[in-house]
Order: structure tokens, then C-alpha cells, then sequence
């Protein structure tokens, strides 16, 4: 990554492993810095006749998700909070009747050291041959090392990864009586956040720079069913932040233009244009990159980018990534805006 992590360059084992989704193989299925606070402004009660037969996205319950992953410690690989973490994921799709799978598998990070990791995959409706991925990392960045003070002290991750997790978590609460014409793939991707920074000391015989970060997502890209192909993909990273701005990301834009309008038509439609913004940034290296290269599957990603500072958001990598920056208001007009997407796919694709 050639900025910071999900870094800007210039230029679902589930029952996925469950009858192989639909038709594929059986998998085994395991049981610093000062701002101001954000509101926690509830908008899910703001329904019209739009959202007429769409289950109603719960931005409340997906802050509550969020602050109980903070509340855990950072997720960082080879932790307690990391376990707890994991544990607190497969609980939720216990609870809401969702098959789920762990993959395991092991990776060296850049700095030489090994870490077994798990990527959770589940699915709704795994006899549905009509799919679409849904995604996110679960992990936690080690180190907070875009922050000016204790840039090797650790940080809540509260936008970058756990509002992720929440929102597929508050989507699956849904899933089991949705009535969606197509099923739904929630990957849970690990170990995304231990990349390498341009400075930091890599172990010498590490790859290049781009592919340290990532890890879970590129091995579930190199070992998915040969026959699995969802419609799209659609990644998730930072999306319950405050004053939230949504530009077209430029991976996805390389890889999955129409995809990216289609969603972005979706959230104009319903009223969230002018933070679903049509600027372009410049591609970045996050876990769609890999879906996309890899697996083949036409992959986007909504991620908070600031046109204006040309970066992330100012708590990226920092300290000040914890629930103070979590607005329900933000993390609603996403849960919706997907709700609105899986609803306006059909049955069968007309050529």
C-alpha cells in the first residue's frame, strides 16, 4: 500500500463451503488527537415509501455491535481481544440462524513474524445460485503509526474494521426472513491491517510492499469454490464515521465501473447523493483488490475518503479512531443503501 493501509496509489469454506454454495463443496461449519464527538443520532425510524418492503436497517444496533467490539481491546491477530472478537462474530450468526464457516489458515506479516488467522464466511439462502458478496476485515492495525504521538501504541479501530463487522452483522440479522431474490455472502476477512507502511523495516525475503497487507483476503481469493461467481462483490471499510464522504474509489472504478454506478444510482435515489459523491479517488490496495485480481469477481469498495485532504479520514491509523467518530447516521445511510441493493436485484439477469 503506497499511503496508508487500503493505501492510495496513483495510477465466502460456508456453506460457501455449504453444498458449496448451492452447488459447490460441503466446508465444516464451526459451531492522541482531539475532536469533537460524534452524535449518536438514531435515523432508523425515518422510513417513507421507498423502503415499503425493505428490511429496516437498525443504525442503533449496529453502534451497539461496534462498541462491543471496542470494548474488547484492538483485534489485533494473535490477541485475546482478536479471540473474543472472532467468538463475538460467530455468536451473532449463531443467533440468527446464518451457517458460517472458519477458514484457517497462517501468514508472515511483513516484519517476519507467522500468525495463524481465521476468515469467517456465512451465507443466507445457500440453494440460491443468484449471489452477491458482501465484506469486510475484522482485524485491528497493531499500531497506530499515522498518529504524531505514540505512533507504536495501539488504537480502538473503532471505524477502520469494527463499524464494518457491525453493519454485516445488523444485515444478517435480517437475512433469514429478507425476502431477497438472491443469497448473500458475508465474508468476515482477517488479518487485512498488518501491512507495510513505505518506511517501515521489512523482513528480506517479504513480497513487495502492496501485497503485505491483505493477507486474509488473499488466501480466501486463492482457494474459493472454482465454480463460485456471484453477481458482484461489495466491500465494506470505515463506513460509520461522522460527515462521512463516499467518492468512487478507483480499484473499483478499474475493475467494476458499473457496479460502482449502480450502487451510487441506488443511494442518489434514496436520498444520499451528495454523500455517495461521483468524484474519482485514486486506486487503492484494500481487500477487493485481491477479490478482484485473484478470484474474478468484479468487486467495489465503500470507503471513507476525503476528497479535500486527499486521504482517509483525519482518525485513520490514529488514536482518535474510537466511538467518539461513530455516528448511527452514517452507518444507516449505508445499512440502507445496501438493503435498497440486495431488493432491486432479481431472480435472473436479462443479457
Amino acid at each position: 500500500m503506497n499511503a496508508r493501509s487500503k493505501h492510495v496509489s496513483n495510477s465466502l469454506e460456508v456453506l460457501f463451503f455449504v453444498l458449496s454454495f448451492a452447488t459447490f463443496f460441503i466446508g465444516g461449519c464451526n459451531g492522541g488527537c482531539n475532536h469533537p464527538v460524534a452524535s449518536h443520532s438514531d435515523t432508523t425510524k425515518v422510513q417513507n415509501n421507498i423502503d415499503a418492503g425493505i428490511p429496516a436497517f437498525s443504525a442503533d444496533t449496529a453502534y451497539k455491535y461496534t462498541k462491543e467490539q471496542v470494548d474488547f481491546g484492538p483485534r489485533i491477530v494473535g490477541t485475546k481481544a482478536h479471540e473474543k472478537c472472532l467468538q463475538f462474530i460467530i455468536s451473532k450468526l449463531k443467533a440468527d440462524s446464518i451457517p458460517y464457516t472458519i477458514q484457517k489458515s497462517s501468514a508472515k506479516t511483513f516484519d517476519g513474524k507467522t500468525f495463524e488467522f481465521e476468515n469467517v464466511i456465512a451465507s443466507s439462502q445457500p440453494n440460491n445460485t443468484a449471489r452477491i458478496l458482501l465484506c469486510t476485515h475484522w482485524d485491528t492495525r497493531p499500531f497506530a503509526d499515522a498518529d504524531s504521538v505514540d505512533p507504536t501504541g495501539t488504537f480502538d479501530g473503532a471505524d477502520d474494521g469494527a463499524s464494518g463487522v457491525a453493519t454485516l452483522l445488523e444485515i444478517a440479522r435480517h437475512l433469514k426472513t429478507a425476502k431477497f431474490a438472491v443469497g448473500i455472502d458475508l465474508v468476515f476477512f482477517d488479518i487485512e491491517d498488518y501491512g507495510q507502511e513505505a518506511g517501515d523495516k521489512a523482513d528480506g525475503d517479504y513480497p513487495e510492499m502492496a501485497d503485505s497487507w491483505c493477507l486474509g483476503s488473499q488466501y480466501w481469493a486463492k482457494n474459493i469454490p472454482a465454480n463460485y461467481a456471484p453477481r458482484y462483490g461489495i466491500l465494506l471499510d470505515m463506513v460509520g464515521g461522522k460527515n462521512p464522504s463516499f467518492p468512487m474509489e478507483g480499484t473499483s472504478m478499474h475493475f467494476a465501473p458499473d457496479i460502482v454506478k449502480k450502487i451510487w444510482g441506488i443511494a442518489d435515489k434514496i436520498g444520499y447523493g451528495s454523500y455517495f459523491t461521483h468524484e474519482v479517488t485514486g486506486m487503492t490496495t484494500d481487500d477487493h483488490l485481491y477479490v478482484n485480481k485473484i478470484a474474478n469477481i468484479p468487486t467495489i469498495d465503500i470507503v471513507h475518503y476525503d476528497m479535500g485532504r486527499q486521504d482517509y479520514a483525519y482518525w485513520h491509523h490514529k488514536h482518535s479512531d474510537n466511538m467518539s467518530v461513530i455516528d448511527t447516521a452514517t452507518m444507516h445511510m449505508v445499512g440502507r443503501t445496501l438493503m435498497h441493493v440486495f431488493a432491486e436485484e432479481q431472480t435472473n439477469i436479462q443479457p
